[in-house]
């Protein structure tokens, strides 16, 4: 393993990606828990409001391990740093938990239809990603 090895293009976009992505969830965590107003609670589906107010208080802090460890793991992915694995990992593991209590435990496609299935799975799949591409690129000796 080349720990000195150079990352390609590929690498830079990916990791722009991801912190550009990871940024987006941070902003919706906050949105959510901070930021809401009664107009913005009025341009989303009555369905969804009800959902999110019935959701377990532990699922605010899932939450934010989620999207704070998916951006805490971008920006030392940048930084080419064996650290990224972790913190994705952390953010995948709160990923599964929030995502999948959300569409089993609280009947998501029962409430709001099989389309709301779209969204969690992208994220999981995203999370997925993100794990194993920062374990691919310390592998390729890209991460210190």
């Amino acid at each position: 393993m080349n720990t000195n090895a150079k990352p390609n293009t590929a690498f830079w976009i990916i990791a722009v990606a991801a912190l550009l992505w990871n940024i987006i969830g941070v902003y919706f965590w906050l949105l959510e828990y901070f930021l809401m107003t009664d107009e913005i609670r009025a341009t989303i589906p009555a369905e969804q409001v009800e959902l999110m107010a019935n959701a377990p208080a532990w699922s605010m802090y899932i939450y934010a391990i989620a999207v704070f460890g998916g951006l805490l793991g971008s920006l030392i992915l940048l930084l080419r740093k064996r650290l990224a694995i972790g913190l994705f990992l952390i953010s995948l593991i709160a990923v599964l938990l929030l995502q999948l209590y959300w569409i089993f435990a609280m009947d998501l496609v029962e409430v709001m239809g099989p389309q709301s299935l779209i969204m969690p799975l992208l994220v999981i799949a995203v999370a997925i990603f993100e794990y194993f591409y920062s374990k691919g690129a310390a592998r390729n000796g890209w991460l210190v």
